[in-house]
């Protein structure tokens, strides 16, 4: 058994002081330090994090991202030097604009074998090397990127940066850890302290009681909510918030989780519906942009931003007409709103009678979407709103969906009736991120099923098979529904925006759209998963009763499902 303590030691330290439950790792070579640390706390039955490993990059963050999103704690990850970092930059990226807080790490040589004590390999000095080290790599997408020098500094170093990720905003923080470093003897501190969970700032009260004064003013108040959801907390106190004064509550195009129960009378569906072009008041929780063009919000309402964070700092062009912010924690914000609201008197009449037009609202909006899907149920062919109704109706209590949709995203949102928090995620960031995301959360949440829908152009772009085997490999079944419209839509319907009397037009010749194409449910087969191609609405029930079946039997799944468009 391992007796010295090395910087290997310091590191997996580290990652118990921060209370990190997984490494999720995609590795190289530089990290032996780490997996004797590693094996050293298993053979003493040490407590300490697990260590996962898989075969993609990519898949590793966005593993640490599904598992955040559901649980709220911060995870690891290890990556090869900085051409590993460089592979899973895209899950990087997307935690960075979904604020999703993690630590990274990747290693490199800084001897290339010139010290006679030290052999790293000769990839090091011939092909591995960076100039300026991997930092350079890692910095544009992290909140703060650094190389470790000493293993004197590498334990607390860690422990900073881990706790540098949690305060607001939250996000990826990235660390560089040379072999040498990690090789030197380590001298533990006498005393490790525990890193304490970030603290939950909160507005001030004149801000509370000002927003609360105008919601109290309104006629006709309204919600418009991206991120109100990522906290289960959150879900809840927007219910009793607009429940206190009768507020509607839209759901952006960009709504990123399950922010308000979607049978709730006051739930006015997704996008833009007409009665915010009514509303003299617009409360925005967790927007980013609700609004496209920009210039295009309603011009007789006033604004008030609520959001941990009200401007973002990986957005370009970001114009806000908000009268006020109310900056800090969405859910304990949310709450203290409620609060102040509840301390004066409300005009119970004026309450009553617009909850009476908005329940009214909801059931017909409700009877619209059933009758569309009754009616796309008789097509010869499987409309992407029957696809979204088959699975809504077919879910077990407490299924999750992960929604990495682009072309059909809006029937998710109109048609897919996930119930209660946490059981919708977008995806963030640029297309690849869904597959793992949904095992992270899957991890997070074993007793819950979890499926995955996304478009074949997106699914391709997806860590596909790394994805299966790590599934297989730990026993995370989840079920993967590829909405299949045999090509990349959205790059058809710009090109034909941008040039509809063109060359291409006029020749049906759209270079962008194919995609190549393959049955992707017989990718499943070789890890015992079970796939199935769907060509027609009569079947589709029954197929989607076997995916799910599958999956509570213990086995992945895949539905091929071929889409009329």
């Amino acid at each position: 058994m391992k007796n010295l303590q090395d910087g290997g030691e310091a590191i997996v330290q580290a990652f118990r002081s921060l209370g990190i439950d997984y490494v999720m790792a995609s590795p190289g070579s530089e990290w032996s330090a780490v997996w004797e640390a590693f094996a050293n706390q298993q053979l003493s039955n040490k407590t300490g994090p697990t260590y996962l490993s898989c075969a993609h990059e990519t898949l590793a963050v966005n593993l640490a991202t599904g598992y955040t999103l559901m649980t709220g704690r911060m995870q690891a990850v290890m990556l090869h030097t900085g051409v590993g970092l460089l592979q899973g930059s895209l899950g990087i990226e997307g935690a960075q604009r979904g604020n999703i807080p993690m630590v990274v790490m990747s290693g490199e040589s800084t001897s290339f074998g010139d010290d006679p004590n030290m052999d790293p390999g000769f990839q090091w000095q011939a092909i591995l090397s960076t100039v300026g080290s991997p930092a350079r790599f890692a910095e544009p997408l992290t909140k703060w990127a650094n190389q470790t020098g000493s293993v004197a500094t590498l334990f607390q170093q860690i422990v900073s940066t881990g706790e540098l990720a949690q305060r607001t905003p939250p996000g990826p923080v990235y660390l560089d850890v040379p072999i040498e470093v990690m090789r030197q003897p380590w001298t533990p501190p006498a005393e490790f302290r525990d890193a304490p969970p970030a603290p939950k700032l909160t507005a001030t009260p004149e801000d509370i009681d000002a927003v609360a004064g105008m919601l109290r003013a309104a006629k006709r108040p309204a919600i418009i909510t991206e991120e109100a959801g990522r906290d289960p907390a959150g879900y809840d106190a927007l219910v009793e918030l607009a429940e206190t004064l009768a507020i509607p509550v839209v759901d952006s195009r960009w709504a990123f989780y399950a922010n308000f129960p979607k049978d709730n009378p006051l739930y006015a569906g997704a996008g833009l519906p007409p009665l915010l072009d009514e509303a003299d008041l617009i409360v925005m929780i967790g927007c980013r942009a609700p609004w496209y063009p920009p210039s295009a919000a309603p011009k007789q309402a006033r604004f008030v931003t609520i959001d941990h964070i009200p401007f973002k700092d990986h957005m370009v062009y970001q114009p806000v007409a908000s009268e006020r912010f109310i900056e800090g924690d969405i859910a304990a914000n949310l709450a203290l709103l409620t609060k102040a609201l509840k301390a004066d008197a409300i005009d119970a009449d004026a309450v009553a009678a617009r909850r009476a037009e908005l329940a009214a609202a909801h059931d017909k909006r409700n009877a619209d979407h059933r009758a569309a899907e009754a009616e796309a149920a008789k097509q010869d062919s499987i409309e992407p709103v029957y696809l979204a109704a088959a699975l809504s109706d077919a879910a077990p209590d407490g299924t999750v969906f992960v929604d990495e949709l682009i072309t059909h995203r809006r029937y998710t949102l109109h048609h897919l009736r996930n119930r209660g928090p946490q059981s919708y995620f977008r995806v963030h960031g640029g297309l690849g991120n869904g597959l793992g995301t949904a095992l992270g959360i899957k991890i997070a949440a074993p007793e819950r099923p979890v499926v995955t829908v996304l478009g074949d152009g997106t699914f391709m772009y997806n860590p596909v098979v790394q994805s299966l085997a790590l599934a297989k490999h730990r026993g995370l079944p989840t079920l993967t529904v590829v909405f299949n419209n045999h090509g990349y839509n959205a790059m058809k319907m710009d090109h034909q925006g941008y040039y509809p009397d063109g060359v291409a037009a006029q020749n049906d010749l759209w270079l962008g759209h194919p995609v190549t194409e393959i049955d992707y449910a017989e990718l499943v087969r070789p890890f015992d998963g079970f796939g199935r191609t769907v060509e027609t609405p009569a079947e589709l029930p029954g197929a989607i009763e076997e995916a799910f079946a599958a999956i509570a039997d213990g086995r992945m799944a895949i539905l091929n499902v071929l889409l009329a468009r």
